[in-house]
């Protein structure tokens, strides 16, 4: 295979998988009609296929699956990795083809994030077996949940999967992106306590607790604090009619950060903003916080790192490295040892309803997957 060379799969067939992809439906929690598919396709394909109890563990229909084909040995084994539910509303997804662009009619979610990274990882198989070509020990991990909390790899039964090197197709973006690095993030949970009274007669015997509240956020630092940390208020809940002093609101945020110092310092500077001002106001609050995800950092120096920009360049590809802001499950992953990169497949717009995937840069990634998987 000469270097730059790119025609090598087939673009038909992966629009085609694609697209039949997007009629399983799979809402998180619910993703066992794509689970059913995946499993059926893979072992028809002599992939030795087995799934986990993520599925019973969360509440869902489905867990995480492994689908393992034995290489040649003595290589490295490498594991593709993607998620198998995507962002409601998707149900009856109706897919137009536009172009160079896959959208929906605009009613739905399209799914590509994550079914383009399904629909590459299986392109990439047909291809090897199409050319008989030789591999290393093979692993593909398809998790559950992803939208909701990483659920699936929280709950991952590591003793599925022995390789430690993982390529995980789930960055947005034109092929070619590398994301090498993801903050943790805090989820926050803050809630003040006033005491109701009448707003019209006796609103002096009340403490307003959205009052309490708004002065809180009013004194947090917010939004971009530098360039590895930032900050969201995200949703606020409280009070029932404008005859009622509010005595009790509910704020939810998050701070995320590369550095755990800075991540801790933020949350502090939260807490004690809402003590200073309860103070004040002789009322009551209760802060609540939670890691939701660590931090992870991939070493350029690592085989995976190495081998995806290798595999890059030899699909005629300009390797794109990023730090990322956004977390995935490459940050719960890495925390149980495996060595994860995260590539672009072609995404755009996700989580909305004018999501697209780009069929040209989905067929690239593919192609550099070939790559990852050619034993020389």
């Amino acid at each position: 295979m000469k270097i730059g060379e790119i025609c090598v799969v087939n673009e038909e067939r992966l629009v085609r998988t694609f697209l039949e992809l997007l009629q399983q439906e799979s809402p998180s929690l619910d993703e066992f009609p794509m689970g059913k598919w995946l499993s059926s396709h893979l072992s028809q394909r002599g992939f030795k296929v087995t799934m986990d109890d993520a599925g019973n563990r969360i509440g869902g229909n489905c867990g995480n699956i492994v689908a393992f084909r034995a290489g040649v040995p003595g290589r490295e084994p490498i594991c593709f990795s993607a998620h198998l539910d995507q962002i409601q509303p998707c149900r009856g997804i109706k897919p137009v083809i536009d172009g160079d662009l896959i959208r929906t009619d605009g009613t739905t979610t399209l799914g590509g994030d994550d079914k383009a990274g399904v629909a590459a990882i299986i392109e990439a198989v047909e291809h090897i077996l199409e050319e008989n070509q030789e591999h290393p020990d093979l692993y593909l991990l398809f998790t559950v949940c992803e939208e909701q909390g990483l659920q699936g790899s929280k709950n991952f039964d590591t003793g599925m999967l022995p390789a430690r090197n993982m390529v995980i197709i789930d960055a947005a973006g034109p092929a070619g992106i590398l994301a090498y690095k993801a903050p943790a993030m805090r989820h926050i949970e803050m809630k003040f306590y006033g005491r109701k009274a009448h707003a019209g007669i006796e609103p002096e015997k009340g403490i307003n607790a959205i009052m309490v509240a708004a002065q809180s956020i009013a004194r947090m630092n917010t939004g971009r604090i530098d360039f590895e940390t930032t900050v969201n208020l995200g949703k606020i809940e409280g009070g029932l009619a404008t005859n009622i002093v509010p005595d009790e609101v509910t704020v939810i945020a998050e701070v995320r950060s590369h550095s755990m110092k800075k991540l801790e310092e933020q949350t502090d500077h939260m807490m004690q903003c809402c003590e200073l001002i309860s103070e004040q106001y002789r009322s009551r609050y209760r802060f609540v916080s939670d890691i939701s995800y660590p931090a992870f950092e991939l070493s350029k120096e690592s085989t995976i790192y190495q081998t995806c920009l290798q595999a890059f360049q030899r699909a005629g590809i300009e390797p794109q490295p990023i730090i990322t802001g956004g977390g995935s499950d490459a940050n719960i992953l890495s925390s149980k040892g495996y060595h994860c990169a995260i590539i672009s497949v072609g995404m755009d717009q996700v989580h909305t309803v004018d999501e697209t995937i780009n069929i040209r840069d989905m067929y690239k990634t593919t192609v550099a997957l070939t790559h990852m998987l050619r034993v020389d």
